[in-house]
C-alpha cells in the first residue's frame, strides 16, 4: 500500500489542483481575445478588450505562483527533511490565495482595477498579496531554519521566493508621475519575470535533476551557482530596456541594450545546464514525462526568453516593435518555457509520488508533452507573421492602427486553430492529473512520517 512521505504534501496538490483550475480559466480568455481580433467580440457590450486582457495576463502570474509555492510545499520539507512549520497555516494561505484571485477576477469586470498594465488588481488587494506572502515565507522560512539538513537547492528556492515578495513592494507606491510609475512597476514586472523568477526556476531545476537523473548534488548545485548567478545579474540590469521610451535618461538606451543582448546567453547556459545533467545522468528514472518537461523548459526557455527576446531588445530595433504583436510573440514563449513547462514538470514528478499511482508510462501524459508543446510554437509562429506584418505596415509605411489589425486578421485565425491544439494538449494534462487521484485521503503519522489510509466509517 502506499505511503506518504509528508502531511504538506496534501497542501502541495491542493496548490497544483489551484494551478490546473485557474490555467483552464485562463485559456477560455485567451480564446475570448483571439475571436476579438478576427471582429467576433460578442461580449464586448459586457466584458470589453480591456477586462479581457488583464484577466488573462493575471490568470497567468496567479496560478504560476501557485505552482511556486506548490513546489515549495513539496520540495522544501523534502529538502529539509522534516515536516513543514505549519500545515493549518499552509492551508489558510492557499484559502486567501483563493479569495484574492476571485475578488480581482471579478473586479475586472466591474471596472473595478488600477488600470497599471500588469499591475491591474485594486490597490486593497495589493494589502492581502502582501499578508499572504509574508505567511508563505514564514511557514517555508521555519521549515527550512528547523530542519535537519540545509541545500543549496532549498535556499536557492526560498531567496527565489523572498525576493519575489521584496520586489512586489515598488509596485505598491503612489506616483502622480507617469514615468515613476513606469519605472519602480517594471521594478516588479521585469525583475519578477527575469529575475528573482529564474531564481525560482534554478531550484526546482535543480531539484527535478538531482531527482531525476541521478548525477550528484554537488555536481548540480555548482552548476546552478553559476547559472543562476549569470542569469540574474543580466536579468538585473537587462531592466534597462524597459526604459528606452519613457522619459528615463538616455544612458538606459546604452545598458538597456548591452545587458539584454547579454540575457541569451544565460538561458543557453540554462540550456546547456538541463541537457547536459540529463545526458551524463547514472541513472533512468521511470518517469520519462517529468524529465520531457524539465529538459523542454531549459530548452524553450532559451528559445522563447533567450532568442526571441533579443530579437526585439536592441533600442534600434525596439523602437519599432515595442508595444506589437511580436512582444506577444516573444512573451508567450518565454512564459511557457521558462516557467509554464517549470511547474508542469515539478507537477508531472510530484504526483507520483504523491499518490502511488505511475500513470508515467501511457501514453497521455506524452501526448500532453507533445500536443501542447507543438501548439504553443504553432501559436508562436502566428505572432510573429502577425507581428512582423504589423510593424511594417503600422510603424514605417505609417497605416492606420485599425486598418492595419483589419490586415492581420487572418493570422490570428492561424492562432486560434494553434490555441485548439495546445488546449488539447492541456486538457489531457489536466485528464492525467485528475486520473492520478489525490493524497487527501492519506494521515501522515508524526513520529515516523509514514502514511497510513484514513480511517473508514463502519458500515
Amino acid at each position: 500500500m502506499h505511503t506518504l512521505k509528508f502531511e504538506s504534501w496534501k497542501v502541495a496538490w491542493a496548490f497544483f489542483a489551484t494551478c490546473m483550475l485557474l490555467l483552464a480559466l485562463q485559456l477560455v480568455y485567451g480564446f475570448f481575445m483571439a475571436f476579438a481580433h478576427v471582429g467576433l467580440d460578442v461580449l464586448h457590450p459586457w466584458i470589453p478588450f480591456n477586462a479581457l486582457r488583464a484577466s488573462h495576463t493575471n490568470l497567468l502570474v496567479v496560478w504560476l505562483l501557485a505552482g511556486f509555492m506548490g513546489s515549495a510545499y513539496y520540495i522544501i520539507p523534502d529538502e529539509s527533511d522534516r515536516e513543514l512549520w505549519s500545515i493549518p497555516l499552509a492551508w489558510l494561505q492557499l484559502g486567501s490565495l483563493v479569495v484574492v484571485a476571485v475578488i480581482a477576477l471579478v473586479g475586472f469586470h466591474f471596472n473595478w482595477w488600477e488600470g497599471r498594465k500588469f499591475l491591474e488588481i485594486p490597490r486593497p488587494l495589493d494589502y492581502l498579496v502582501v499578508v499572504n506572502v509574508l505567511a508563505f515565507l514564514l511557514n517555508i522560512g521555519m521549515t527550512v531554519l528547523k530542519g535537519r539538513r540545509y541545500t543549496t537547492t532549498a535556499l536557492t528556492l526560498l531567496t527565489g521566493l523572498t525576493a519575489a515578495a521584496l520586489l512586489y513592494l515598488p509596485g505598491m507606491i503612489y506616483f502622480t508621475s507617469q514615468v515613476l510609475d513606469s519605472y519602480f512597476r517594471w521594478w516588479v514586472v521585469h525583475l519578477w519575470v527575469e529575475g528573482v523568477w529564474e531564481l525560482i526556476m534554478g531550484g526546482i531545476l535543480s531539484y527535478l535533476l538531482i531527482k531525476l537523473t541521478g548525477v550528484d548534488r554537488e555536481v548540480v548545485e555548482k552548476w546552478l551557482y553559476l547559472i543562476v548567478g549569470l542569469t540574474f545579474l543580466s536579468g538585473i540590469l537587462g531592466t534597462g530596456h524597459h526604459y528606452y521610451f519613457i522619459g528615463a535618461p538616455e544612458y538606459w538606451l546604452a545598458i538597456g541594450g548591452i545587458f539584454s543582448a547579454s540575457e541569451p546567453l544565460a538561458f543557453l547556459g540554462m540550456a546547456l545546464y538541463v541537457v547536459t545533467m540529463a545526458r551524463r545522468g547514472g541513472r533512468r528514472h521511470d518517469n520519462r514525462v517529468a524529465l520531457f518537461w524539465s529538459v523542454g523548459c531549459g530548452v524553450l526557455s532559451f528559445v522563447g526568453a533567450g532568442v526571441l527576446g533579443f530579437a526585439h531588445t536592441l533600442p534600434s530595433v525596439n523602437l519599432y516593435t515595442h508595444g506589437t504583436l511580436v512582444t506577444a510573440m516573444h512573451g508567450h514563449l518565454a512564459f511557457w518555457g521558462a516557467y509554464a513547462m517549470l511547474v508542469f514538470g515539478m507537477i508531472s514528478y510530484a504526483l507520483p509520488e504523491m499518490t502511488g499511482r505511475k500513470f508515467f508510462d501511457s501514453w497521455v501524459g506524452e501526448a500532453a508533452f507533445w500536443i501542447a508543446n507543438t501548439g504553443m510554437l504553432s501559436m508562436t509562429a502566428a505572432f510573429a507573421v502577425a507581428g512582423v506584418t504589423q510593424v511594417y505596415l503600422e510603424r514605417r509605411i505609417g497605416l492606420d492602427f485599425l486598418d492595419v489589425q483589419d490586415a492581420v486578421a487572418v493570422h490570428f485565425w492561424a492562432l486560434i486553430l494553434a490555441s485548439c491544439l495546445f488546449t488539447l494538449g492541456i486538457l489531457l494534462f489536466i485528464w492525467d492529473f485528475a486520473r492520478h487521484g489525490s493524497p487527501l485521503g492519506m494521515r501522515a503519522d508524526s513520529a515516523t512520517g509514514v502514511s497510513a489510509p484514513a480511517p473508514q466509517p463502519a458500515k
